[in-house]
């Protein structure tokens, strides 16, 4: 399973990088394949392994937030392995 998802505190002002940083940490220390940019941080595994690792990163902000915010956008594919950068080599493949 591929899961993008964002995380975001609410009611600590307007600087939100510390809070976002531990929970972008949570996913890193996790060992499974992931990816972050400006918008999503993106984490690919089994479902529980994924789950708990979103759980976490939402654990860890809410330490410093009295309040978070998350959205998140799941590709389910059970067997499937290594989606995140077989899909991006699929469709670079198609724009040459």
């Amino acid at each position: 399973m591929i899961v993008a998802f964002s995380i975001t505190p609410l009611g600590v002002g307007e600087g939100v990088s510390e809070p976002v940083a531990r929970a972008v940490k949570v996913v890193r220390d996790s060992g499974l394949p992931n990816h972050t940019d400006a918008m999503f941080t993106t984490v690919e595994g089994e479902w529980d392994e994924v789950m708990d690792v979103l759980k976490r990163a939402v654990e860890a902000v809410a330490e410093v937030a009295p309040r978070v915010s998350l959205v998140l956008k799941a590709d389910v594919r059970p067997g499937v392995t290594d989606g995140m950068t077989g899909k991006v080599e699929r469709l670079e493949a198609h724009l040459q």
